[in-house]
């Protein structure tokens, strides 16, 4: 199936376009484009992150691979029987979804590793495509506190509609349920803001959710 999603050269945002010009020019042999999803579009779990990292997902050109985020999420991943294989930080390492798709809510890499406001706008239809185009969806679970805004906005609901909080599960009214974690960056990790342990509790309490949803 194929959904909307932004071309090589996407131009919706002129300071990711020239931020993307700039890291082709200095490194002509990486990925530098809008990062496509990773998994099947029949999973039933979506993970959304913020934006590509710059020497991560904007250098390989998958979602949370070549950088410290991945090893946290996608070992976590593979304990909990949502991924197969071995991480190997490479596009080519053999790791697979199950049951799960990834993606982030700005498809480009930011400077700073930060979008503005309007950025994240520009990119929200894309990810309301994305889970439009997966009819199995019961559950996402948003990386941190603006990729839990982007999950409100693309279900046509207001930023404050429930409030980001680490561990939470949000029931929506299209029946969704969204799952919030702090996001798996190092500087989460190393400061201990989020541990190992935090973030399989919160994807153990998912894995549930969707053990429920089969029996």
């Amino acid at each position: 199936m194929s959904i909307p999603t932004p071309g090589a050269d996407c131009a919706l945002c002129p300071r990711l376009a020239d931020y993307r010009l700039a890291n082709r020019t200095a490194h002509p042999d990486w990925f530098n484009a809008p990062v496509p999803s990773f998994g099947d579009l029949g999973a039933r779990l979506l993970v959304v992150g913020l934006a590509p990292g710059v020497r991560g997902a904007n250098r390989t050109g998958r979602p949370f691979t070549g950088d410290f985020a991945g090893m946290l999420l996608y070992q976590t991943l593979t304990k909990f029987g949502l991924a197969e294989g071995t991480y190997g930080a490479d596009p080519t390492d053999g790791l697979t979804l199950r049951d799960c798709r990834v993606t982030n809510g700005v498809r480009c890499v930011p400077p700073g590793n930060l979008p503005t406001p309007a950025e994240i706008g520009a990119c929200n239809p894309f990810l309301v495509a994305e889970l439009a185009a997966m009819p199995n969806v019961k559950a996402v679970l948003a990386l941190g506190g603006v990729a839990h805004r982007a999950v409100l906005r693309a279900c046509g609901l207001r930023a404050g509609h429930v409030a980001f909080q680490h561990g939470a599960l949000h029931r929506l009214p299209n029946g969704l349920m969204l799952a919030d974690s702090y996001h798996v960056s190092r500087l989460n990790t190393n400061t201990g803001r989020l541990t190992p342990a935090m973030f399989e509790g919160v994807v153990d309490a998912l894995r549930d959710v969707l053990v429920k949803d089969i029996y």
